[in-house]
């Protein structure tokens, strides 16, 4: 969970970089009400306080309030999913909101459906790559995009304030059962690939949908294009058996050795909420989200010149360098998909992500999608080789990342003494202080809602790149302790 964007005008840093001024946060946080959302959504740990019926029956009402309209709802394959889901579709109706029920989707499914049935908004009940024990709720925008911070505050105060625009007894909300959306999701999909190119490919994937939503997509998806498959954890199950459901490396075990065995063009591993997709390459070499954001940018600007692609400061090099190679050019946000999203519609991009394996296709929708980004990959390899000879093709970096504790009334001022620190180099205020240098940078981040900042770092060797994090982690650390 992030902090949110000041309210003084942008203007242009270091590489292009749109920059934010930070100063302010501190000063408008204060007038506004508590914060429930953070980056994805709200969430908890079920059937505590901060996630239980009553709660989410609350927000329900708060959210269908703002929203005044048709409400489609879906879920990931928590155990509590049914559970929050019910609370919040009781709160929804109570202020007169029609509610269409889509059952357990991925993200992006219950998205693409907000956005072609033109509802009022959508509501998700995920906690995504979260243990098992959290859940979530996580608002839509009638767009179909992550709901954005003011219409999230929004939200907010009506929860606050109580005022719920409670609904006559003859003219409380309905709920539908609506069986249609995978199937609209993946037809979607289907338009904006090459899927003769693909078949003509005779490709053969594992895919590891870890146990979450993309159980009921993925698999579907490709035999629609005619790959050929095998899978893993693609039973859902909300005590994720097979492994958390965050896609990082030790969780990809399984997935490795399995592509390792042979006979397949890559792997592919979801996280729990389907909005998400790590790639191992037919080698078994387990690529970084900055790798297959770098190789589908490449493959994307390679299609029309001076394409723009948008990520966030924190995002590797490799990324820049894939997209100029191909005559691309480079836009950087703040952290965060729904900012990447907003600035891709914004500034005309036709492709951005994270380094999280978050990928986000303009041709189809302005929200990080696993199962596009899966289709893609297989036309990208379809027609241009194997994977891992795309991804050598593309300079490689070493990061580094760290934390470190820190009141929350202490941030702004240890930001502002970094930055002081730092004059005379090239410095990039973005997303907290960004410092480049000629062999790499560091960015030191404050979290919105944990009391820590967060050290990244960067450099062509994994030594310089520890160095730099450990430096700054070390000065954040003498700033806090005065």
């Amino acid at each position: 969970m992030e902090m949110m964007p000041g309210t003084s005008k942008s203007r242009q840093g270091p590489q292009g970089f749109i920059c934010d001024s930070n100063i302010t946060v501190a000063m408008t946080q204060e007038k506004k009400a508590p914060r429930l959302f953070g980056t994805n959504g709200v969430r908890g740990i079920v059937n505590s306080d901060e996630m239980d019926p009553m709660f989410a029956m609350k927000l329900g009402m708060a959210i269908g309030s703002f929203m005044k309209g048709k409400v489609m709802i879906g879920t990931d394959a928590r155990t509590s999913n049914e559970m929050l889901k019910s609370a919040c579709v009781s709160g929804l109706m109570a202020v007169g909101c029609d509610v269409s029920d889509c059952g357990v989707v991925p993200t992006p499914t219950l998205q693409y459906a907000v956005k072609i049935a033109q509802a009022a908004g959508g509501v998700v009940i995920t906690a995504s790559h979260n243990p098992p024990e959290f859940n979530g709720i996580k608002a839509i925008d009638a767009d179909g995009t992550e709901m954005g911070r003011e219409n999230e505050e929004a939200i907010e105060r009506i929860y606050h304030e109580g005022r719920f625009t409670r609904a006559d007894w003859r003219r409380i909300g309905q709920v539908t059962q609506n069986l249609t959306v995978v199937d609209r999701y993946i037809g979607g999909i289907l338009s904006k690939v090459d899927g003769l190119a693909i078949r003509k490919a005779n490709l053969r994937i594992a895919v590891d949908c870890g146990n979450g939503a993309s159980s009921l997509v993925t698999p579907k998806l490709l035999e629609r294009l005619g790959v050929r498959y095998v899978t893993l954890n693609a039973d859902p199950n909300g005590a994720f058996p097979g492994h958390n459901s965050e896609p990082v490396p030790e969780n990809a075990v399984d997935l490795v050795e399995l592509v390792k065995s042979g006979g397949f063009d890559f792997g592919v591993i979801h996280d729990g909420d389907g909005d998400r997709t790590i790639f191992v390459d037919e080698t078994g070499r387990y690529l970084q989200g900055d790798r297959s954001l770098a190789i589908v940018a490449n493959y994307i600007c390679s299609l029309k010149p001076n394409r723009l692609i948008v990520t966030n400061v924190a995002s590797s090099q490799c990324i820049e360098e894939a997209v100029k190679m191909a005559g691309g050019r480079m836009l950087y946000t703040r952290v965060g998909s729904p900012t990447i999203a907003r600035a891709m519609m914004k500034e005309g991009g036709v492709f951005g992500g994270e380094e999280n394996g978050g990928l986000i296709f303009a041709e189809f929708q302005f929200c990080r999608d696993g199962a596009m980004a899966v289709a893609k990959m297989l036309e990208i390899v379809a027609k241009t080789g194997q994977l891992s000879k795309l991804n050598d093709r593309i300079p490689s970096y070493c990061q580094c990342k760290k934390k470190t504790g820190c009141p929350e009334g202490r941030k702004q001022a240890v930001l502002r003494e970094i930055e002081k620190d730092a004059k005379g180099l090239k410095v990039d205020t973005t997303d907290g202080i960004k410092i480049l240098f000629d062999e790499g940078w560091v960015i030191i981040r404050p979290s919105g809602t944990e009391p820590i900042f967060r050290i990244f770092s960067e450099s062509k060797t994994a030594s310089r790149a520890e160095e730099l994090a450990e430096k700054y982690k070390k000065k954040v650390e003498k700033l806090v302790n005065g």
